[in-house]
């Protein structure tokens, strides 16, 4: 049975990154795998989807609507923009933070409010978590990409021990440290020093 999950985000949040992780982590289990960059500019501000599929024989890379296992997303109005791709029973992971998008930053449209309690009330389950703050806890708030990663890992029959070695072999080694201690932030763990 394929399993599907969209990572959405604005431009140079690292989403490449999270979804390379993913893939090698899937191939290292044994699973095809279909990861594509779908849409979207890498530019910082464009929005940017990445489609990562596995199974035991996975045949296209493309996530339609009413498909998606996960989304997770790097910003609330992304994971409501995507919400239609969400599959019934399906979940949401996503930072709380909120970067304006350009009708906002002009002044043509506002930011909206409430926005996990609008998916929500769809009958959406949402795991929001302020992933900016235990990125920066962890050294730098580019890391919000693997906090993020942490926390998605909660619901992968995955250990632990091998979501940490697929970030040692795809991060370079000066950021190891970080990147190790934001995915255990973003699981939840206690980070010693």
């Amino acid at each position: 049975m394929t399993k599907n999950i969209m990572i959405v985000g604005v431009g140079g949040q690292g989403s490449l990154l999270a979804s390379k992780l993913l893939g090698h982590l899937l191939l290292s289990e044994g699973y095809d795998v279909k990861v594509s960059e779908v849409h979207g500019m890498s530019q910082r501000g464009g929005s940017v989807v990445t489609y990562v599929r596995f199974g035991e024989k996975v045949y296209s890379p493309i996530i339609d609507k009413g498909e998606a296992d996960f989304i997770v997303s790097f910003e609330k109005l992304e994971a409501a923009r995507y919400i239609s791709y969400l599959k019934e029973g399906g979940r949401i992971v996503t930072n709380t933070q909120e970067i304006d998008p350009m009708p906002v930053i002009t002044g043509a449209a506002q930011y909206p409010e409430n926005l996990i309690e609008k998916m929500e009330s769809l009958g959406v389950q949402v795991d929001a978590m302020d992933c900016l703050s235990l990125a920066n806890e962890a050294g730098s708030s580019k890391a919000v990409n693997i906090v993020l990663m942490g926390r998605l890992s909660k619901y992968f029959d995955i250990s632990e021990e091998k979501w940490l070695q697929a970030i040692r072999e795809c991060v370079p080694k000066k950021f190891e440290e970080l990147n190790l201690k934001a995915f255990k932030l973003g699981r939840g763990d206690t980070v010693e020093d």
